[in-house]
């Protein structure tokens, strides 16, 4: 189920990165400090572990903030592929 975006919700920004080559360049980030623990680097390792506390804190942030500007349970749902219900359980009781 695709939505559309809900322009009057949606600020315009006026000049920034695009969200998705943003988001490429964290996940690559990411996965090359994968890379380094798998080569041998153990004290890296929690590093690690942290940041996927960091991406955690950071969708509940960001839901929250969705919630904020009236985007609806089943709205955010759809973008991650869950149903409205799955969406609450797991991040509204953090808000």
């Amino acid at each position: 189920m695709t939505t559309a975006v809900r322009e009057d919700l949606t600020p315009t920004p006026t000049r920034r990165v695009e969200d998705s080559d943003y988001a490429s360049f964290v996940q690559r980030i990411i996965r090359a400090h994968g890379r380094r623990v798998a080569a041998g680097n153990v004290e890296a390792l929690r590093d690690l572990v942290d940041l996927a506390a960091e991406v955690d804190a950071a969708t509940r942030h960001a839901v929250h903030g969705l919630r904020g500007h009236g985007y609806s349970w089943a709205e955010i749902g759809a973008r991650l592929g869950v149903t409205k219900q799955t969406a609450h359980e797991r991040w509204g009781a953090a808000q």
